[in-house]
């Protein structure tokens, strides 16, 4: 049971910091959503929009954050 609460612990802290970088990221005008390379397609009847950048970018930070967190709790 122990292990359990660690590891949720360790997520809410992670979610806590993605939050944190997200709210920065718009306060320094980094436009997350918007980068060059996301697909925004309107049309009459609807919209479709996909953020192919953002998401590797998001996916390229937490991989890097994931991978620090994991070296320092194998010490």
């Amino acid at each position: 049971m122990e292990s359990i609460s660690r590891y949720l612990m360790l997520g809410g802290i992670i979610l806590f910091l993605i939050g944190g970088g997200i709210y920065l990221a718009t306060k320094f005008g980094i436009p997350l959503g918007r980068l060059p390379g996301d697909i925004r397609m309107d049309g009459e009847n609807g919209s479709f929009y996909f953020p192919v950048t953002t998401s590797i970018l998001v996916s390229v930070i937490l991989m890097v954050v994931l991978n620090l967190i994991s070296r320092f709790f194998n010490k």
